[in-house]
Protein backbone atom coordinates (compact mmCIF):
# COMPACT_ATOMS: atom_id res chain seq x y z
CA UNK A 1 0.00 0.00 0.00
CA UNK A 2 1.10 3.50 -0.98
CA UNK A 3 1.90 6.38 1.38
CA UNK A 4 -1.58 7.79 0.11
CA UNK A 5 -3.70 4.97 0.22
CA UNK A 6 -2.32 4.60 4.06
CA UNK A 7 -3.21 8.07 4.68
CA UNK A 8 -6.51 7.63 3.34
CA UNK A 9 -6.96 4.50 5.26
CA UNK A 10 -5.80 5.99 8.16
CA UNK A 11 -8.33 8.84 8.12
CA UNK A 12 -11.14 6.65 7.23
CA UNK A 13 -10.33 4.75 11.25
CA UNK A 14 -10.27 8.08 12.44
CA UNK A 15 -13.31 8.94 10.98
CA UNK A 16 -14.97 5.95 12.05
CA UNK A 17 -13.76 5.32 15.46
CA UNK A 18 -14.93 9.11 15.91
CA UNK A 19 -18.22 8.17 14.60
CA UNK A 20 -18.35 5.16 16.90
CA UNK A 21 -17.92 7.75 20.14
CA UNK A 22 -20.50 10.37 18.66
CA UNK A 23 -23.07 7.90 17.88
CA UNK A 24 -24.10 7.55 22.01
CA UNK A 25 -25.18 10.88 21.85
CA UNK A 26 -26.00 11.16 18.21
CA UNK A 27 -27.88 7.55 16.95
CA UNK A 28 -28.41 8.64 13.44
CA UNK A 29 -24.23 8.45 12.97
CA UNK A 30 -23.63 5.89 10.49
CA UNK A 31 -21.04 4.67 12.66
CA UNK A 32 -21.53 0.84 11.55
CA UNK A 33 -21.37 1.64 7.69
CA UNK A 34 -17.88 3.89 8.50
CA UNK A 35 -16.41 0.96 10.51
CA UNK A 36 -17.18 -1.76 7.85
CA UNK A 37 -15.76 1.07 4.79
CA UNK A 38 -12.67 1.35 7.50
CA UNK A 39 -11.93 -2.46 7.45
CA UNK A 40 -12.73 -2.54 3.80
CA UNK A 41 -10.36 0.22 2.89
CA UNK A 42 -7.46 -1.36 5.51
CA UNK A 43 -7.84 -4.54 4.27
CA UNK A 44 -4.22 -4.81 3.28
CA UNK A 45 -2.44 -3.89 6.31
CA UNK A 46 -1.21 -6.77 8.38
CA UNK A 47 -3.48 -7.10 11.50
CA UNK A 48 -5.79 -4.13 10.73
CA UNK A 49 -8.40 -5.76 11.88
CA UNK A 50 -7.75 -6.61 14.92
CA UNK A 51 -6.40 -3.14 15.76
CA UNK A 52 -9.33 -1.47 14.26
CA UNK A 53 -11.82 -3.75 16.34
CA UNK A 54 -9.59 -2.68 19.41
CA UNK A 55 -10.20 0.74 18.68
CA UNK A 56 -13.88 0.46 17.94
CA UNK A 57 -14.68 -1.23 21.58
CA UNK A 58 -12.54 1.28 22.86
CA UNK A 59 -14.93 4.31 21.63
CA UNK A 60 -18.16 2.45 22.08
CA UNK A 61 -17.05 2.40 26.06
CA UNK A 62 -16.07 5.70 26.05
CA UNK A 63 -19.27 7.01 23.93
CA UNK A 64 -21.11 5.38 27.00
CA UNK A 65 -18.97 6.77 29.86
CA UNK A 66 -19.06 10.06 28.36
CA UNK A 67 -23.05 10.19 27.78
CA UNK A 68 -23.62 8.16 31.29
CA UNK A 69 -20.93 11.05 33.16
CA UNK A 70 -23.25 14.13 31.24
CA UNK A 71 -26.78 12.49 32.05
CA UNK A 72 -25.85 11.83 36.12
CA UNK A 73 -24.82 15.54 35.93
CA UNK A 74 -27.74 16.73 34.43
CA UNK A 75 -26.12 18.72 31.65
CA UNK A 76 -28.66 21.04 30.12
CA UNK A 77 -28.51 19.99 26.28
CA UNK A 78 -29.60 16.50 27.66
CA UNK A 79 -32.46 18.02 29.63
CA UNK A 80 -33.23 20.28 26.60
CA UNK A 81 -33.10 17.59 24.45
CA UNK A 82 -35.58 15.01 26.66
CA UNK A 83 -37.87 17.66 27.18
CA UNK A 84 -38.18 18.28 23.29
CA UNK A 85 -38.47 14.51 22.94
CA UNK A 86 -41.63 13.10 24.78
CA UNK A 87 -41.15 9.96 23.07
CA UNK A 88 -37.58 9.33 24.06
CA UNK A 89 -38.16 10.78 27.68
CA UNK A 90 -40.45 8.18 28.06
CA UNK A 91 -38.71 5.26 26.60
CA UNK A 92 -35.59 6.19 29.40
CA UNK A 93 -38.07 6.13 32.38
CA UNK A 94 -39.42 2.92 30.69
CA UNK A 95 -36.24 1.28 30.82
CA UNK A 96 -34.60 2.90 33.92
CA UNK A 97 -37.68 1.60 36.23
CA UNK A 98 -37.13 -1.77 34.35
CA UNK A 99 -33.91 -1.86 34.79
CA UNK A 100 -34.36 -1.17 38.78
CA UNK A 101 -36.40 -4.30 39.34
CA UNK A 102 -34.71 -6.91 37.11
CA UNK A 103 -31.67 -9.08 37.62
CA UNK A 104 -27.94 -9.16 37.05
CA UNK A 105 -28.31 -11.29 34.24
CA UNK A 106 -31.17 -9.89 32.53
CA UNK A 107 -29.72 -5.98 32.39
CA UNK A 108 -26.65 -7.36 31.16
CA UNK A 109 -28.47 -8.98 27.94
CA UNK A 110 -30.20 -5.58 27.63
CA UNK A 111 -27.11 -4.02 27.55
CA UNK A 112 -25.65 -5.93 25.04
CA UNK A 113 -28.97 -6.26 22.97
CA UNK A 114 -29.06 -2.39 22.96
CA UNK A 115 -25.59 -2.12 21.27
CA UNK A 116 -27.81 -4.15 17.92
CA UNK A 117 -31.00 -1.77 18.23
CA UNK A 118 -30.89 1.73 16.73
CA UNK A 119 -30.92 4.04 18.76
CA UNK A 120 -30.74 1.40 21.75
CA UNK A 121 -27.72 2.47 23.20
CA UNK A 122 -28.73 6.14 23.69
CA UNK A 123 -31.96 5.23 25.75
CA UNK A 124 -29.86 3.12 27.77
CA UNK A 125 -27.26 5.31 28.71
CA UNK A 126 -29.46 8.28 29.38
CA UNK A 127 -31.45 5.65 31.71
CA UNK A 128 -28.49 4.90 33.47
CA UNK A 129 -27.92 8.26 33.77
CA UNK A 130 -31.19 8.65 35.66
CA UNK A 131 -30.82 5.56 37.75
CA UNK A 132 -29.94 6.08 41.64
CA UNK A 133 -27.86 2.83 40.78
CA UNK A 134 -24.16 2.67 40.86
CA UNK A 135 -22.95 2.63 37.66
CA UNK A 136 -20.25 0.05 38.36
CA UNK A 137 -22.09 -2.66 37.15
CA UNK A 138 -23.80 -0.99 34.20
CA UNK A 139 -20.02 -0.30 32.59
CA UNK A 140 -18.74 -3.65 33.46
CA UNK A 141 -21.63 -4.84 30.80
CA UNK A 142 -20.99 -2.13 28.51
CA UNK A 143 -17.47 -3.23 28.19
CA UNK A 144 -18.66 -6.65 27.59
CA UNK A 145 -20.94 -5.12 24.75
CA UNK A 146 -18.45 -2.78 23.34
CA UNK A 147 -15.88 -5.91 22.52
CA UNK A 148 -19.24 -8.09 21.25
CA UNK A 149 -20.29 -5.45 18.78
CA UNK A 150 -17.28 -4.16 17.88
CA UNK A 151 -15.67 -7.84 17.04
CA UNK A 152 -19.35 -8.54 14.75
CA UNK A 153 -19.05 -5.37 12.68
CA UNK A 154 -15.14 -5.78 11.60
CA UNK A 155 -15.55 -9.65 11.62
CA UNK A 156 -18.48 -8.67 9.03
CA UNK A 157 -16.86 -6.35 6.88
CA UNK A 158 -13.31 -8.70 6.77
CA UNK A 159 -15.61 -11.89 6.06
CA UNK A 160 -17.35 -10.21 3.52
CA UNK A 161 -14.55 -8.95 1.50
CA UNK A 162 -13.25 -12.15 1.49
CA UNK A 163 -15.92 -13.79 0.00
CA UNK A 164 -16.72 -11.12 -2.62
CA UNK A 165 -13.49 -9.83 -3.12
CA UNK A 166 -14.69 -6.79 -4.00
CA UNK A 167 -14.71 -3.66 -2.14
CA UNK A 168 -18.40 -1.37 -3.37
CA UNK A 169 -20.19 -5.37 -3.12
CA UNK A 170 -19.01 -6.10 0.18
CA UNK A 171 -19.80 -2.60 1.79
CA UNK A 172 -23.28 -3.15 0.25
CA UNK A 173 -23.62 -6.84 1.64
CA UNK A 174 -22.03 -6.15 5.02
CA UNK A 175 -24.66 -3.24 5.14
CA UNK A 176 -27.71 -4.88 4.33
CA UNK A 177 -26.63 -8.36 6.72
CA UNK A 178 -25.83 -5.65 9.65
CA UNK A 179 -29.10 -4.07 9.68
CA UNK A 180 -30.69 -7.35 9.08
CA UNK A 181 -29.29 -8.71 11.90
CA UNK A 182 -30.11 -5.91 13.99
CA UNK A 183 -33.70 -6.67 13.28
CA UNK A 184 -33.17 -10.39 14.10
CA UNK A 185 -31.83 -9.92 17.44
CA UNK A 186 -34.83 -7.55 18.78
CA UNK A 187 -37.01 -9.99 17.56
CA UNK A 188 -35.34 -13.14 18.94
CA UNK A 189 -35.67 -11.41 22.41
CA UNK A 190 -39.08 -10.45 21.92
CA UNK A 191 -39.92 -14.33 21.04
CA UNK A 192 -37.76 -15.68 23.50
CA UNK A 193 -40.14 -16.95 26.45
CA UNK A 194 -37.37 -17.52 29.14
CA UNK A 195 -36.33 -13.65 29.08
CA UNK A 196 -40.17 -12.25 27.90
CA UNK A 197 -40.94 -11.59 31.06
CA UNK A 198 -37.98 -9.60 31.85
CA UNK A 199 -36.50 -8.39 28.89
CA UNK A 200 -39.74 -7.28 27.09
CA UNK A 201 -40.53 -4.14 28.62
CA UNK A 202 -36.55 -2.93 28.25
CA UNK A 203 -36.60 -4.31 24.15
CA UNK A 204 -40.30 -2.44 23.63
CA UNK A 205 -38.46 0.95 25.07
CA UNK A 206 -36.10 0.70 23.57
CA UNK A 207 -37.40 0.41 20.05
CA UNK A 208 -39.89 2.68 20.75
CA UNK A 209 -37.31 5.37 21.08
CA UNK A 210 -34.83 4.66 17.76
Amino acid sequence: MGSAALVTSSWFCVLAVLAVLGDAFLPFLPSGTLVILAVLKTSSVTGAPIVLAIAVALASFLGDVLLLTLARRGAPFLRRRLSRRPQLAASVRRVQQALDERTSRTAAVVVIVARFVPGGRTVLDLAMGHSPQHARRFLRWSALAALIWAGYIVALGWLNLHVFNTTWLSLLVSCAAATSISAAVARLVRRNRRLSATALPLTDALTDAA
